[in-house]
């Protein structure tokens, strides 16, 4: 195997790893404060402990994890006193991601974020919260990623990342639902509207979503980081 391959797979690797902690931590499966032993991940993962910190750092750059020195890393516990600023930053960001793609995207576009929102209405009937929350924070993320503007998505990865957490952290339950009738409304508007409507509605769209929040912890997992780990492990 060449060294390229070799890199390709290690970054692969990592790649499966970040997804999978990501998922399981914007799900509350991994709720805050949880410690993330780098030896017991890299058994599950069949991994050495670089390649576990490595995804870790990952997600310690996109703001959901805290990785302290010599004590290892834990789950952000993210406090709502930052949330208006986290919330009020992204609302910026967003403003800028549609008014680039208004009246721009192509059929294939418009077509993968309906499917994206199908996902999202699919959660909300079989009443998973959780990944209700998730793929409505994913659904931001697509928006940038179709921007092929690599600062955008990055930004726009961490604050809906760090929004998500914070919305699975304090929210009261079904505070999402009224999402997927919002984000059907967006891609209309995207598709005929212009950037002025597209970008009211957006931000609308935050703000409502920020209303129906309220502080409200969830409860501790007693489940091993392993157990969690496993269920969003691909087979």
């Amino acid at each position: 195997m060449t060294d390229k391959a070799v890199s390709s797979q290690t970054s692969n690797k990592v790649d499966q790893i970040a997804t999978a902690m990501r998922q399981a931590i914007l799900e509350q499966a991994l709720v805050s404060g949880t410690r993330l032993p780098e030896d017991m991940i890299g058994r599950h993962f069949g991994v050495s402990r670089t390649l576990v910190r490595s995804a870790i750092t990952q997600l310690a750059s996109e703001g959901l994890i805290d990785q302290r020195p010599n004590r290892g890393a834990v789950v952000i516990e993210p406090s709502w006193d930052e949330a208006r600023d986290t919330f009020d930053l992204r609302i910026a960001v967003e403003e800028i991601v549609v008014s680039r793609l208004v009246g721009g995207l192509t059929p294939e576009q418009i077509q993968l974020l309906k499917d994206h929102v199908d996902k999202e209405t699919e959660a909300r009937n079989t009443g998973n919260e959780a990944r209700s929350i998730r793929l409505a924070s994913e659904f931001h993320m697509l928006l940038a990623d179709l921007t092929d503007s690599p600062i955008l998505a990055r930004y726009m990865r961490e604050l809906a990342s760090r929004c998500c957490l914070i919305l699975a952290t304090y929210s009261r339950p079904h505070s999402s639902e009224c999402a997927v009738s919002e984000h059907h409304e967006i891609i209309e508007l995207l598709q005929n509207g212009e950037p002025k409507t597209v970008i009211n509605a957006m931000t609308c769209h935050l703000t409502s979503v920020m209303d129906r929040a309220s502080i409200k912890p969830s409860r501790r997992s007693t489940a091993s980081v392993v157990d969690v780990l496993a269920g969003y492990t691909e087979k």
